[in-house]
C-alpha cells in the first residue's frame, strides 16, 4: 500500500533527526521519496516560544499495515531519543502516519488519516510536492487539491483557519 509519513524536528540537529528517520524508514517503506524540508513557525497556544519544526514528507510503498507502521514509526522515534514529558512538548523527532492506501481506521490509539492533515500546510505542502495525486480516502481529494483548498482558506480575508500546531 502506499504510505505518507510526514517528519518533523525542532530540538537539536534537525536535518540529523530526519536522515535518521528516512534511513529507519527506507527498513520497511520501498520505493521511498522524500520531499525537500521546510522550516515552520511553531503554531499553537503555549507553542510560539519553541524553536523553529523543520518538516518534510515520506511517501513510498509498504505491506505492513497501520498499527505495524504506527509501532514502527514510534520505535523510530524512541532510538532517536523523542521524549513525551507534555502535549506539544519540543521534539527530537516527530514521524506521524498521515495515508495509508485506502485505511481508514480511528480507534484510541490510532487515526488514519491523521486527523489533523487536511489543515496542516507544512505536511499538504511536501505531500502535494511528491505526490499531488496521492487520494485523502476520506474526502476524496488529492493532496494538491487539498492544499490548493487550504491555500484559499488562508488568504486574506478567506477565513481564520490556519494549520494546527505540530504535534
Amino acid at each position: 500500500m502506499r504510505v505518507a509519513i510526514a517528519l518533523g524536528s525542532n530540538l537539536g540537529d534537525r536535518r540529523a533527526a530526519l536522515e535518521f528517520a528516512i534511513d529507519r524508514l527506507a527498513q520497511f517503506v520501498s520505493d521511498l521519496t522524500i520531499s525537500n524540508f521546510i522550516e515552520t513557525e511553531p503554531d499553537g497556544e503555549g507553542l510560539q516560544d519553541q524553536p523553529r519544526y523543520l518538516n518534510g514528507v515520506a511517501v513510498g510503498e509498504t505491506s505492513l499495515n497501520a498499527r505495524e507502521v504506527l509501532d514502527r514509526l514510534l520505535g523510530i522515534e524512541q532510538s532517536y531519543g523523542r521524549e513525551r514529558p507534555y502535549a506539544g512538548a519540543p521534539r527530537t523527532l516527530d514521524l506521524d502516519l498521515i495515508l495509508l492506501g485506502e485505511t481508514i481506521e480511528h480507534s484510541a490509539h490510532l487515526q488514519v488519516p491523521h486527523p489533523r492533515f487536511r489543515r496542516r500546510l507544512f505536511v499538504l505542502a511536501p505531500l502535494a510536492e511528491i505526490a499531488p495525486g496521492i487520494l485523502d480516502p476520506v474526502t476524496r481529494l488529492t493532496a494538491a487539491e487539498l492544499l490548493a483548498r487550504l491555500r484559499k482558506v488562508e488568504e486574506p480575508g478567506a477565513g481564520s483557519e490556519k494549520p494546527a500546531a505540530n504535534d
